[in-house]
């Protein structure tokens, strides 16, 4: 057992029984970006497709998605909000800026992110299929769990392991729509059906995640549990300090 799933004395049979922290749809949508962190990474496209479909010009499309990219970024900065999504919002449309004005494939500028999303379902398929489900590991720092619904609550990880599969299954449906629009389509048809398929499949996936995990048993809060053997160990320790002090008090 790991200190991950290591609980303190006495609980090791009522913790999977005992309540731990819940998370709501709200939170768990956060847990993912939320809807803000949605809208940072699907305006740019949207932003691209428009302005390609108007001007038919691949390099202004895509240094004004770039552009809003950051500006999106430093709106979260000044707003102390968290940065992650939006400088990998940055991120990716820098790199499929790069691959369009390189290749001189205006489809390319999409490529990056359909790559990234047929891996990230592939991973959370493995993942699941190995019992090691990529949403438990992602969620269980959230839960206060960590891993501890791997060895000490099955109910939870039978939980993990659909809501896994759904994002993984539904992102293999989000790819086979898209490559063979990439292959065989042209860019102004590749670029609004990505944008149509930005939010409504990840809000789908965060909705199954929620039912699943709602009807699953509560988390092993495996943090109070660590905190509690380490309040009762220097309970004990003052305890010791106070025998070794009696002691010598006694013989002096």
């Amino acid at each position: 057992m790991t200190s991950l799933d290591k609980p303190a004395a006495g609980t090791e049979e009522a913790g999977a029984d005992a309540s731990g922290p819940t998370v709501t749809d709200k939170a768990l949508l956060e847990a993912f970006g939320g809807v803000r962190g949605m809208v940072d990474t699907t305006v740019p496209g949207l932003v691209f497709v428009l302005i390609y479909t108007i001007e038919r010009d691949m390099h202004l499309a895509a240094v004004a998605a770039l552009g809003l990219s950051v500006v999106l970024a430093l709106a979260r900065l000044v707003r102390r909000e968290t940065l992650k999504h939006a400088f990998s919002g940055v991120f990716g449309v820098a790199i499929g800026a790069v691959f369009a004005m390189i290749s001189d494939d205006a489809k390319n500028f999409y490529l990056p992110g359909m790559l990234y999303t047929l891996g990230l379902a592939i991973a959370y398929c493995l993942s699941a299929m190995f019992r090691f489900p990529l949403i438990g590991v992602l969620l269980g720092p959230l839960m206060r769990e960590n891993l501890s619904w791997r060895t000490r609550n099955p109910g939870r990880l039978k939980a993990y392991t659909k809501a896994t599969w759904a994002w993984g299954l539904i992102l293999l449906g989000k790819s086979a729509i898209l490559f063979p629009i990439y292959f065989w389509g042209d860019v102004t048809q590749l670029g609004w059906v990505k944008v149509a398929l930005g939010i409504p499949p990840m809000l789908l996936c965060v909705y199954l995640t929620y039912v699943f995990l709602a009807k699953a048993p509560p988390p092993i809060d495996v943090i109070a549990e660590m905190e509690a053997e380490e309040a009762a160990e220097r309970e004990r320790e003052r305890l010791r300090s106070e025998y070794r002090t009696d002691e010598a008090r006694t013989d002096s």
